[in-house]
């Protein structure tokens, strides 16, 4: 079964909970539920990447003023910590609080000390697919083969050891909807880079593309998502709705057990 990532946004204008844990006791009440529905992993962000725009860019500052009141005590709960930010100097700061993997949404290609501060402090990274404008015209699967080809040699030069690297083909980042159905059909043509495969696919835009739907309408579109992705090849699991996906993916382990 793959790894469980919960989401934790303490953020005011993510897509689909902005505003939702924000607040410290509440991120803190969230991070404990996902942990007791099974999450391995919680993935802190601070600063709204949603895939969409709309949103704006935060400071250094102004990330880390989000993280100071609750990374500590969410590391203290026990289960590894990842820090979602495209900001070198957030990412430090968070490694020094406790945090160990490390979630970068532009693939060490966007903070040019991302890649160094990862093999300083030999730590996990998710290295994710990204684009800055969706285009329907390209083949989407070469795209983000190339891409992984860019930041493995960026990873490479700076010293960061294969195995310290998770790749995520960005499901709804720089992508059209049918794209993002496209990159799930096809995840096994990812296997020829023989690293883990990290999916997020979790209450996004192309759900609705489907099934018209609102983020917190997404759960069964999400679920569907992230058991094929699994299926797939797919070994960790990026999502907002924890108990419900832990229970799919146990269900489905076991049922492909007895096949």
């Amino acid at each position: 079964m793959p790894v469980v990532m919960g989401i934790l946004n303490v953020t005011p204008d993510s897509f689909s909970d902005g505003g939702c844990f924000n607040v410290p006791e509440r991120a803190l009440a969230q991070a404990r539920r996902m942990i007791e529905a099974g999450a391995d992993i919680i993935d802190i962000g601070a600063e709204s990447t949603r895939p969409y725009g709309g949103t704006q860019p935060v400071t250094v500052e102004e990330e880390l003023g989000r993280l100071r009141p609750v990374l500590a005590d969410v590391v203290a709960l026990g289960v590894p910590v990842s820090i979602d930010s495209m900001k070198s100097a957030v990412v430090a700061w968070a490694l020094d609080q406790g945090a160990q993997i490390v979630n970068d949404v532009w693939g060490l290609q966007r903070d040019a000390g991302m890649a160094a501060l990862v093999a300083a402090r030999n730590v996990p990274v998710v290295v994710m697919h990204n684009r800055d404008h969706a285009d329907a015209e390209i083949d989407i699967m070469s795209d983000i083969a190339n891409f992984f080809r860019r930041s493995l040699d960026i990873a490479a030069k700076a010293g960061v050891p294969l195995a310290n690297i998770v790749l995520d083909p960005g499901i709804g980042f720089g992508k059209t909807p049918e794209q993002s159905i496209t990159v799930l059909a096809q995840l096994d043509e990812l296997s020829p880079f023989n690293l883990p495969i990290l999916v997020g696919a979790s209450r996004k835009r192309f759900i609705a593309s489907v099934s018209p739907s609102e983020p917190q309408n997404r759960l069964g579109g999400s679920i569907a998502a992230h058991v094929i992705a699994a299926q797939r090849g797919a070994q960790i699991i990026r999502t907002h709705d924890v108990a419900e996906t832990v229970q799919a993916l146990r269900v489905t382990t076991a049922i492909e057990s007895k096949t």
